[in-house]
């Protein structure tokens, strides 16, 4: 991937424990997506009463104001959501203001999607331009990856991971399937563009060090001035990644429900808040479970895009807490196991797993009354015009109740 590069001073590092921001500072979290978002804002949620005896309000009626952020960058959400309004946004704004001269904080990964200087100008002066300090959290493209495919596959994705590696990594734009992963994960961009709006001196960059379990945590406290300890990941939380056989399952089960044309709705009731919410709820991946692995000509091209990505942060002025080199560094490559790649390893879902899954979708189901059969038989019905009509009946249903 091209990408204009200039000689630069090294970054510079802050490894010790940050001091914290000035009392009535707004920081704003914008992730972007898989570099532990959801685990600050569950533990931040969490202790939402504890930090406000610290002077530290957490202005947000769920652990993540997704609606907020979709709402003001124009986002509509995951296929099948119903399209958050302008009211999400300024209910957003009216909490924030009400936390008056304190200290605020505000995290969703959806504002690293907004998409030019004007959204941006916006979110910034309405949380209040001179108070707002803004937050980025990064990780290595090569944890990024697989996490984030999975994700895609989540929200209706049909692609195989190492056939969308190649469409990110090596076929021009590399904005095709999903044009969000370059939006969010080109971070130099990233930083440049909130850089242009908030200055600077009002940004901060945390390089995230998966080894390092507590220290996102631990950041988090010292940037807010709340005691050691407090935040602490909410296990309710914890938004856990889709094993291989998992995923491949989900994204089988994308190529039937597309290909029938069936709605988008019904996949985000039955598929998506129901059969994998449930499945990813009940069932913990054993260690023998194969993970979805990245092959080595992908690991090394993410690691030298981190590096340009790395040099150019450098030269923009802000703060860097953490180690930048994690961004470019070349872990071990693994076998994929995906059905792509050149010598395939069988992937079989665990029956347990598999049975979960068709229960959460039964019981998003299981409130919808029955209605009456249609005129023609089910033998006398094609099988793929009689699954697009029980789709349409059951999203009926479930809009009804």
């Amino acid at each position: 991937m091209e990408i204009d590069c200039s000689t630069s001073d090294e970054t510079a590092v802050e490894t010790a424990a940050p001091a914290p921001l000035p009392v009535g500072t707004r920081l704003l979290h914008i992730g972007p997506h898989k570099t532990g978002t959801t685990s600050i804002q569950g533990a931040l949620f969490a202790a939402k009463d504890a930090m406000a005896g610290h002077g530290i309000d957490f202005p947000a009626h769920s652990r993540h104001p997704m609606e907020a952020a979709l709402a003001v960058c124009a986002r509509s959400g995951m296929i099948g959501d119903t399209r958050p309004t302008e009211k999400h946004w300024l209910r957003l704004v009216e909490l924030v203001g009400a936390t008056g001269k304190r200290t605020s904080v505000v995290s969703s990964e959806f504002f690293a999607d907004a998409p030019d200087d004007e959204t941006i100008a916006r979110i910034v002066d309405d949380l209040g331009r001179d108070r707002v300090h803004v937050l980025i959290t990064l990780r290595p493209l090569a944890k990024i990856m697989p996490s984030q495919w999975q994700q895609y596959v989540q929200n209706g994705l049909r692609m195989g991971y190492e056939d969308w590696l190649t469409h990110m990594l090596r076929k021009a734009p590399y904005e095709k399937p999903n044009p969000s992963f370059w939006r969010r994960h080109r971070h130099d961009r990233l930083v440049e563009r909130w850089v242009r709006v908030v200055g600077a001196e009002n940004l901060t960059v945390v390089v995230v060090d998966d080894s390092d379990r507590g220290g996102l945590m631990r950041t988090f406290e010292s940037l807010l001035g709340l005691p050691s300890g407090l935040l602490v990941p909410d296990p309710d939380t914890v938004n856990r990644s889709l094993t291989l056989a998992e995923t491949e399952m989900l994204r089988k089960l994308n190529r039937e429900f597309r290909g029938n044309g069936l709605p988008d709705e019904l996949y985000s009731k039955l598929v998506r808040g129901g059969a994998v919410l449930h499945m990813k709820n009940t069932c913990r991946p054993a260690p023998e479970d194969a993970r979805i692995s990245t092959p080595a000509w992908a690991l090394e091209a993410a690691a030298g895009i981190g590096a340009e990505m790395t040099e150019r942060i450098g030269t923009m002025g802000v703060r860097v807490l953490g180690d930048p080199a994690l961004l470019s560094a070349v872990p071990a490559a693994k076998s994929t196991g995906n059905a792509e790649s050149a010598e395939p390893v069988p992937v079989r879902i665990d029956p347990e797993v598999a049975a979960q899954a068709l229960y959460g979708a039964l019981a998003a189901a299981a409130a919808v009354p029955a209605r009456q059969a249609p005129a023609r038989t089910v033998h006398q019905t094609p099988s793929r015009e009689l699954v697009r009509v029980l789709g349409h009946r059951v999203l009926r249903r479930l809009k009804r109740t």
